[in-house]
């Protein structure tokens, strides 16, 4: 088959969850066989070269577009006064992208069109008024990372300032507008986690809604024997500049830290992730260390000892779990943090909410009865028995064929729905 991959950004090189979930199974679908065509949206933030992803051999192409979504005061402003669209899904809709979309169908034989997340799924609309031209639309495909408007609403209930609390309430309201006319424009949508399947089913996605986790390239995440975990430090890493993350730190660092460390001042907390806002990097005296951006995920997760993710919203799944499961670590997550991972708390993982609950099982890991080598072993298995790239890959090929099946035609594009 042919795919053609639409992208908000460059999936290279796989650092952070976002571009490890769509550059894996990019490279899983050439490893299988297929053609790939990835077209990007190259934005100033994650920009790559038009040559960044060649190594993935011939039958792989990467088109990008320059696009920038960069962050302007101004332009929401206009947003928010002139437009029913979300500002965050405004930024990524550009002529050039239509254009260059348009000349990829006239021009190519291509069998399914996977858009990766919401910042997308605007163009399966605009295909969609393509009708009349004698254009062939393949099958159209949604994966959907996250529903995005449960993560801004969350973000929106716990946010202490009246003004952006009304402004998170604004966008998600608009999010979730978004999202209910957009997936009537989708042939399939493939659904990160079980969870967020049964959430775009409420939302009245039309059927085939599947659920297709997030795998990892295991190959990628050989644990090195020669490198010994520091013993009593905790980690973490995530990009610091999605905002749930930035809330887990602060959570962490406000509500359980303090009081941790005042018992256990010997334990290092180290945390890693790219553009953390400024008040997160300066100088702490109570063995908290900003690393910033790193270059190797599993270099720096094997380091140090018990991995955290303190995660008060979102949606979706954490790639970097996966990533830690499949290296054999210790894990203290949230709830929500783990939710859509095959994970059993006490068995391969330790789940805890609240800011209590969490110092009680940090506590337990200080004194040493936190069985850390059992969880780490348990770990590994269930990323090796679930979250092998190479089952994901199949699973995606799976609905394509079936997607493919009913008539040797083009399938109908769902009018718009208003």
């Amino acid at each position: 088959m042919h795919i053609l991959q639409v992208c908000p950004r460059v999936p290279y090189p796989p650092h952070d969850g976002g571009a490890i979930a769509m550059y894996d199974v990019a490279a899983g679908l050439v490893q299988a066989g297929h053609r790939v065509t990835l077209l990007a949206i190259n934005t100033p933030k994650h920009h790559q070269p038009a040559d960044a992803m060649q190594h993935l051999g011939p039958n792989f192409r990467l088109v990008t577009v320059d696009v920038n979504t960069d962050l302007s005061p101004l332009k929401a402003l206009k947003n928010l006064l002139l437009s029913a669209q979300p500002y965050n899904v405004e930024r990524f809709i550009s002529p050039q992208v239509e254009a260059r979309l348009l000349a990829l169908l006239q021009t190519e034989s291509i069998d399914v069109i996977q858009f990766e997340g919401t910042f997308v799924a605007w163009y399966a609309e605009w295909l969609g008024r393509q009708e009349g031209s004698a254009l062939r639309v393949p099958a159209l495909v949604l994966r959907a990372h996250n529903v995005e408007y449960t993560i801004w609403q969350m973000l929106a209930r716990r946010a202490v300032n009246p003004a952006k609390r009304w402004f998170l309430s604004v966008l998600a309201s608009r999010l979730e507008r978004f999202e209910r006319r957009y997936l009537r424009q989708f042939d399939a949508v493939a659904a990160i986690t079980e969870a967020d399947a049964d959430r775009l089913r409420a939302l009245g996605c039309p059927e085939p809604v599947v659920f297709i986790p997030a795998g990892a390239d295991l190959s990628r995440l050989v644990t090195d024997a020669a490198m010994q975990a520091k013993p009593r430090t905790l980690f973490m890493i995530g990009s610091l500049d999605w905002l749930p993350n930035q809330e887990g730190v602060e959570w962490l660092l406000r509500e359980v830290w303090p009081a941790f460390h005042a018992e256990f001042p010997e334990v290092e907390l180290h945390i890693a992730g790219r553009n953390a806002p400024a008040h997160l990097l300066a100088p702490r005296p109570d063995n908290v260390f900003m690393h910033g951006f790193v270059e190797s995920a599993p270099a720096f997760m094997q380091q140090y000892d018990l991995m955290l993710v303190p995660l008060l919203s979102g949606g979706g799944m954490r790639v970097k779990i996966i990533e830690g499961l499949a290296l054999g670590k210790a894990i203290l997550s949230t709830t929500l943090g783990a939710e859509g991972i095959a994970v059993r708390d006490g068995h391969d993982i330790v789940l805890r909410d609240g800011a209590a609950a969490w110092l009680t099982a940090l506590r337990a890991w200080a004194r040493g009865e936190v069985p850390t080598a059992a969880l780490g072993e348990a770990a590994a298995r269930t990323a090796t028995e679930l979250y092998d790239n190479r089952r994901v890959v199949q699973r995606f090929l799976h609905l394509y064929e079936q997607l493919r099946a009913p008539a040797a035609g083009a399938p109908a594009l769902a009018a718009p729905a208003v």
